[in-house]
């Protein structure tokens, strides 16, 4: 094979190139939700997409919203056998001793791991989360079960959680932020199906002798618009609060509020958000497999740029609001010198809807190309000289 003339073995310089291209759907910017709540953090568990993010990583007093990471830890242990649903736990005079919302236990007296669960879920005692955390305990205290409560969320990727006790009680440095507690709801709805129905019930009748402590106080349950968990909280220093979620068709919402000033407030501004993430967003595929993209700049090939394609369908979350073009970006470096291989990756789609976080897509070569013959690198090699030269008579001109 002939050799390539020496001043033609020098490779073009390789520099980061960017090409526009439309992509055929009808989004653009949904209308930004405007909460009352003092922080907000709502997730499209579906796709993982933010909706809407207020002060999300703010460390705040998360209140009774703080006992499902103590559900979490009671889930694990049930899972795992160290724990039996059936299983009797004795009630302490520390877990009696707490105000608030209780089951009204009594020291001594023994409840089941079952009722224990409900009547945190449903009836947000303060009591049944004590039993539990002692019983869980390493040291069998409550003050070591809140360091192993902090222990796990740093281990689920909870960043912003420090626990002092089992159940939301009002502590210097129990807080959490409402991102921390969209998370720890993921995690419970996907790691516990089996246990996630319990936040859906509306009613527990633990002790007779208490009868109208019997209602879940979720707001949204019972409403028809897909509710089916997960916790309510307040205190005087955190305000009202709830994480919720809810699920329509093949999408579920998860969401969490905190720092309203009333139970009326809270329940409007849940089912409000609630509405807002189904009404405005839909799922749309964007991009379907092996369907070209855009082309790349190909340097001593056979062919000068090649097609990109992605390798499956994709589908986002976006507003449905307003028609209008969907604009990206394809990233890459280039050109890109041959062979190139098919399949081989070459670039990024980046898309990066108003108001909602970007996503990149991997684009391959939808073909192969061969290294261009001694003809095709002269012309390739002569087309570059010639438009640099044209480049700079261009700029000589302008000066």
């Amino acid at each position: 094979m002939t050799a390539l003339p020496r001043p033609f073995q020098k490779a073009l310089p390789r520099i980061l190139m960017t090409a526009a291209t439309a992509l055929a759907l009808i989004a653009t910017q949904a209308s930004a939700f405007d909460t009352r709540a003092k922080a907000a953090f709502v997730m499209d568990q579906t796709t993982g997409t933010v909706l809407m993010a207020k002060r999300a990583d703010e460390a705040l007093p998360p209140a009774s919203m703080s006992k499902l990471m103590t559900l979490y830890l009671a889930f694990e242990a049930v899972r795992d056998g160290r724990l039996g649903l059936k299983e009797e736990l004795r009630v302490s005079q520390h877990a009696m001793d707490y105000g608030g919302s209780t089951l009204f236990l009594k020291a001594g007296e023994r409840v089941a791991v079952e009722d224990l669960l409900l009547g945190i879920i449903v009836l947000s005692g303060n009591d049944a989360c004590v039993v539990l955390a002692e019983a869980l305990s390493p040291d069998g205290t409550e003050a070591g079960f809140a360091r192993l409560m902090t222990q796990r969320a740093q281990q689920l990727g909870m960043t912003s959680s420090t626990f002092k006790n089992s159940n939301g009680w009002p502590a210097d440095g129990h807080v959490m932020s409402v991102r921390d507690l969209v998370l720890l709801a993921r995690r419970i709805i996907e790691d516990f199906p089996e246990f996630y129905p319990m936040f859906a019930q509306e009613e527990f009748l633990f002790d007779q002798n208490e009868s109208q402590n019997r209602y879940n106080r979720n707001p949204l349950l019972g409403l028809g618009i897909g509710a089916d968990g997960l916790k309510t909280g307040h205190t005087q220093e955190a305000g009202y609060g709830l994480v919720g979620s809810a699920k329509q068709g093949e999408r579920r919402v998860i969401f969490a509020i905190t720092g309203l000033d009333s139970a009326k407030a809270r329940a409007e501004e849940s089912e409000s958000i609630v509405n807002w993430a189904f009404r405005q967003f839909a799922e749309q595929t964007i991009v379907k497999k092996d369907t070209e993209i855009a082309r790349a700049d190909v340097w001593l090939g056979a062919q000068t740029d090649v097609a990109l394609v992605a390798d499956k369908d994709l589908t986002l979350l976006l507003p449905r609001a307003t028609p209008g073009g969907l604009k990206a970006e394809v990233v890459y470096t280039g050109p890109v010198e041959a062979p190139i291989q098919k399949g081989q990756q070459l670039a990024e789609l980046v898309i990066a809807p108003e108001g909602l976080p970007e996503t990149r897509v991997p684009l391959f070569a939808a073909d192969a190309v061969e290294s261009g013959g001694f003809m095709d690198r002269i012309m390739t090699v002569s087309k570059h000289v010639i438009a640099r030269l044209q480049g700079s008579e261009q700029s000589q001109d302008s000066m």
